[in-house]
């Protein structure tokens, strides 16, 4: 049974010999075993000894030390009318800190956070462009109830069981068997699957709709928010490991393979039993697809592909099953490429790579030495895998903007909380014109790339799949290339900049890129300062983005091609249209 005591009480609690109380958030915390452990020192502790230390905590802390280091030392809360020895309280009683995940006491008689009502206006911890405005009761076109539950559930979920792991699988460098079994369980990895193009209900019998919706309700926006609460955990290797091996891998399977591929492989992928990957980049590069080397020969029979070559940064591939492997079965040229499910067998080797961020996804050197595939294995036909290639990439690329555009919302969401807490000079950091103008200069892009997305994705409800790849390729790219990269030219000097004088105002900056995702990050991390510089702690998230920023604006097609290939193919169909140019 846990115990109530009073401010009076805790103060008597000063020292290793009485024991070392504090408080936090009326909790009472006995922190005399953990003096010698904490990171600070213990003087830092036995500074606030006997106080009400939240003020000082929030400082430099985030909720998860209270939720895992600290919560094993918390021997009660303050309260009213507590005796010498404190008094006994209910242990329906919850505790704050997992008010602050979304579960209130019973005695309120209150749900958890996920069993959001459907006609509920305001969502989340309303942080200024902490969530897309149609969470903050703005009216919007696109969202009805069945949006609602499924953004609910999915924000339970991430809250729940990603955000709290993140920081242990990057640093472990997978997400556990378990843990990924969890997550198809619920739903996730089906709705993932489903796209623009409505529930698999055909393979995902026994597998629940997240929030609880009809199969038949799921629309291309269902997908959208999947990917977009999924994203609030702050992790790109998550996210890679979720989406960048099996969401770019299952689509070509299940809207070109043979009906006996899909069924035999398909049921088992969104029941998170196996795992698939997408293997298209080799060594020697990865944007021009058109000149892939890895070799796929016929058999004397006919009756199979015997598969030589290496496939490089393919990410999920170290715990794939099955690889979705473009072969060069013909010619020179994309003429000559297919597309083919390579089975996990004798003469497939992966080895995972070390890289720069998204540690958690998997990313991994593939070799095929001699690899027998059964003909029936290809997606679509022989020679014709090019454009199956191309029609993925619009699926790959608008999941990239989605995911890079959340994760510069959560370093928005993140910073905006912290300026409000952290001090500097006498006052907090939203208080500095110069914390406000990163602030503000980071809403503008989150929101105007948010509102452009939520455009092409309409468009996908609205014209079928061969519509949307003639003529939203351009679009997709260039949409791509502003959710992921900030390039630096918009920060440099002209030589005329060299002496600027702010008495002269001939003489100015050239304005920034709209460029989104390594804005944020960079902007973020001149916010928290040393924080997001270390791993965990309160810029835990900051310092992860950061690294993860280039995993978005290099795969799916590199930032400088795709603003190339966003005006070349946008032209190219204005031309086939009648665009008067």
């Amino acid at each position: 049974m846990a115990k109530v005591y009073t401010l009076e009480q805790v103060a008597q609690h000063t020292d290793p010999d009485t024991g070392v109380w504090l408080v936090i958030d009326n909790q009472v915390y006995d922190v005399t075993d953990f003096l010698s452990h904490h990171p600070g020192g213990k003087k830092v502790l036995l500074a606030q000894a006997g106080k009400d230390a939240t003020e000082k905590f929030w400082q430099f802390h985030s909720k998860l030390v209270l939720q895992e280091t600290a919560k094993p030392y918390c021997i009660g809360r303050i309260g009213e009318g507590a005796n010498a020895d404190g008094v006994d309280f209910e242990d329906a009683v919850i505790h704050k800190i997992e008010d602050d995940d979304g579960v209130v006491s019973a005695e309120n008689g209150a749900a958890e956070q996920g069993d959001e009502p459907e006609d509920s206006s305001y969502f989340g911890d309303l942080v200024p462009f902490g969530d897309p405005q149609w969470y903050q009761d703005w009216a919007s076109p696109y969202y009805n109830d069945s949006h609602r539950k499924v953004r609910a559930a999915l924000r339970k979920f991430t809250d729940t069981y990603l955000t709290p792991n993140a920081l242990a699988w990057d640093q472990a460098k997978q997400i556990p068997p378990e843990e990924y079994k969890r997550i198809a369980d619920a739903g996730i990895l089906a709705g993932v699957a489903a796209g623009s193009t409505g529930w698999p209900s055909e393979y995902a019998k026994g597998i629940p709709v997240p929030g609880g919706i009809k199969p038949e309700e799921w629309d291309a926006f269902h997908n959208l928010i999947v990917i977009d609460e999924l994203s609030r955990c702050g992790s790109g290797g998550i996210l890679y490991g979720l989406l960048g091996g099996f969401g770019i891998s299952v689509g070509p399977i299940l809207h070109f393979g043979s009906d006996e591929l899909r069924k035999r492989i398909v049921p088992a992928l969104l029941r998170g039993e196996k795992r698939s990957c997408l293997a298209i980049t080799e060594p020697e590069g990865g944007s021009d697809v058109a000149n892939i080397v890895t070799e796929a020969k016929k058999t004397e029979d006919g009756k199979h592909y015997i598969v030589n070559g290496v496939k490089k940064w393919i990410t999920g591939g170290v715990n794939s099953d099955y690889f979705v492997t473009a072969v060069r079965t013909g010619g020179k040229g994309m003429g000559g490429i297919s597309l083919v499910v390579v089975e996990r067998t004798e003469g497939l080797s992966t080895r995972q790579m070390d890289c720069m961020g998204v540690w958690a996804s998997g990313t991994t050197y593939v070799t095929y030495e001699d690899v027998r595939v059964p003909v029936e294995n290809v997606l679509g036909r022989e020679n014709k895998g090019f454009p199956v290639i191309m029609a993925n990439f619009n699926g790959e690329r608008a999941g990239i903007a989605i995911q890079a555009n959340r994760f510069a919302r959560v370093c928005l969401e993140e910073s905006m909380k912290y300026a409000n807490k952290r001090k500097t000079f006498g006052k907090k950091l939203i208080d500095h014109p110069v914390i406000r103008a990163k602030l503000a200069s980071m809403s503008q892009r989150v929101e105007a790339t948010h509102a452009w997305l939520e455009s092409i994705v309409y468009q996908t409800t609205k014209f079928d799949a061969d519509t949307i790849t003639f003529r939203g390729g351009g679009q997709m790219a260039l949409l791509k290339a502003a959710a992921t990269e900030a390039s630096e030219k918009g920060f440099q000097f002209s030589h005329h900049d060299r002496f600027f004088s702010p008495f002269n105002s001939t003489h100015r900056h050239p304005p920034p890129p709209p460029e989104t995702f390594e804005f944020c990050a960079r902007e973020a991390c001149q916010i928290f300062g040393g924080l997001a510089y270390s791993r965990g702690g309160q810029g835990e998230k900051i310092e992860r983005l950061y690294r993860d920023a280039k995993a978005y604006s290099i795969p799916g097609g590199s930032f400088e091609i795709m603003q190339d290939l966003g005006i070349r193919q946008s032209v190219k169909i204005a031309e086939i249209m009648g665009a008067k140019l």
